[in-house]
C-alpha cells in the first residue's frame, strides 16, 4: 500500500507538471474564431490524457527500476505471476471507455464547429496550382486577399480547378480539402473573433510551388469591411492593363512570375515583352503577343530554357475568356 500511495502522488504530480509544460511552451496559435475554442477545448483535454499516460508509464518503470532493483547479494528469483485477470479487465475497459468518452466529445466538438448562422458571409474560394482566388457574389467582388468582418460567420465554398487543395488557416483551427469538378464544391463555416491579419495555407501537398500557396486573410470590423467594399467597387479602373493586373493578381500568377526582376520558378515579366527567349531546344524566339498568348493556352509548347517544363497549369485556355488572356497580355507588355 505505501508503494502504491508513493506511485499515485507522483503520477499526480508528473501528470500536472507536465501539462503545464506542454501549455506553456505554446503548442497552438492564438485563437481568432470561436470554433477555435470548442477546437482547443478538446486540444487541451487531449494533452492532459497524454501526461496523465506518460506519467503513468514513466513513474511506474522508474520506480520499479529504482526501488525494486536487484539488491546486492540477492540471488534468489522474483515472485512469478502467470496471470492476473482483474488487471485485464481494468486495461481493457478504461481505455474503452476512454475511447468513447472521448469520441462523444468529438462529437458534440464537431456539431458545434458546424453550426449555420443564416446571416453568414458567402465567400467563393477558387484553389489552383499555386493560388487562392476569393469571389463575393453577394457584392460581385474578385480578390486575392481574403478579407473578413470579425464577429460575423463567413460561409465558404470552395473548389479546384486542378489537384486536392486543402484550406487552413491555423488561427481558426477549422480546416477542409477543396477538390476538383464542379459537383464536388466543399462547405467550411467559422466566425472570426479577433481582428488582424492571418495567413490562408494549402495544408495538401498540391505541387512544385506548394510551401507558397499562401494568401493573406484579413479581419476588419464592419465599418472597415464596407469601406473596403466600397472601395473595390467604385475604384477598380477599366482599361485593359489595369484589367489584367487584377487577373493575375487574383489567379496566383504573380507566385511564379515576378514584375521587378527578381528570380522566380517562372521567368520574371520585366521587359520581357519585346526581348528574345532561347528555348529548351535551342531556338530563338522572340516574346510578342501570339508568344505570349501561346505561353497562357498551352506552356508546355515552347518552354524558356532555364526553367522547368510541365510546372505552368495547362488549363488557362478553360478558364479564362479570350478577352481576358489579352488583358494579361496587354499587363505583361506595359512591364518596361
Amino acid at each position: 500500500m505505501k508503494h502504491i500511495v508513493i506511485v499515485v502522488i507522483l503520477v499526480i504530480l508528473l501528470t500536472f507538471g507536465t501539462y503545464a509544460l506542454l501549455q506553456g511552451i505554446g503548442l497552438l496559435p492564438a485563437q481568432a474564431s470561436a470554433q477555435a475554442v470548442t477546437i482547443d477545448r478538446m486540444f487541451n483535454l487531449h494533452i492532459m490524457m497524454i501526461s496523465f499516460l506518460f506519467s503513468l508509464i514513466i513513474v511506474f518503470m522508474g520506480y520499479s527500476i529504482i526501488v525494486f532493483r536487484q539488491k546486492k547479494g540477492d540471488e534468489g528469483f522474483g515472485k512469478f505471476f502467470k496471470a492476473n485477470n482483474k488487471l485485464e479487465i481494468i486495461w481493457t475497459i478504461l481505455p474503452l471507455g476512454t475511447v468513447i468518452f472521448f469520441s462523444y466529445l468529438g462529437a458534440i466538438s464537431l456539431a458545434e464547429t458546424r453550426n449555420v448562422e443564416p446571416q453568414a458571409l458567402n465567400v467563393d474560394v477558387t484553389a489552383g496550382q499555386w493560388y487562392w482566388s476569393f469571389d463575393y457574389p453577394d457584392y460581385g467582388i474578385t480578390s486575392d486577399k481574403l478579407y473578413l468582418p470579425v464577429d460575423r460567420q463567413v460561409k465558404l465554398s470552395m473548389t479546384s480547378v486542378d489537384v486536392i487543395h486543402s484550406f487552413w488557416v491555423p488561427e481558426f483551427r477549422v480546416k477542409q480539402d477543396v477538390l476538383p469538378g464542379e459537383n464536388l464544391v466543399k462547405e467550411l463555416r467559422f466566425t472570426p473573433t479577433e481582428k488582424g491579419e492571418y495567413t490562408v495555407r494549402c495544408a495538401e501537398l498540391c505541387g512544385g510551388a506548394h510551401a507558397y500557396m499562401n494568401s493573406p486573410v484579413i479581419v476588419v470590423d464592419d465599418a472597415e469591411f464596407t469601406d473596403w467594399i466600397d472601395s473595390e467597387l467604385g475604384n477598380l479602373p477599366q482599361d485593359p492593363v489595369s484589367k489584367g493586373k487584377r487577373l493575375v493578381e487574383n489567379n496566383g500568377c504573380l507566385g511564379c512570375h515576378s514584375v521587378d526582376g527578381s528570380p522566380s520558378v517562372g521567368p520574371t515579366w520585366a521587359g520581357l515583352f519585346g526581348s528574345e527567349n532561347v528555348m529548351l531546344d535551342g531556338s530563338i524566339k522572340e516574346v510578342n503577343e501570339d508568344y505570349l498568348h501561346t505561353a497562357i493556352v498551352d506552356p508546355n509548347f515552347d518552354v524558356p530554357e532555364g526553367f522547368p517544363a510541365g510546372v505552368m497549369p495547362s488549363n488557362y485556355a478553360d478558364l479564362f475568356s479570350e478577352e481576358e488572356i489579352q488583358n494579361m497580355i496587354s499587363f505583361i507588355q506595359s512591364l518596361k
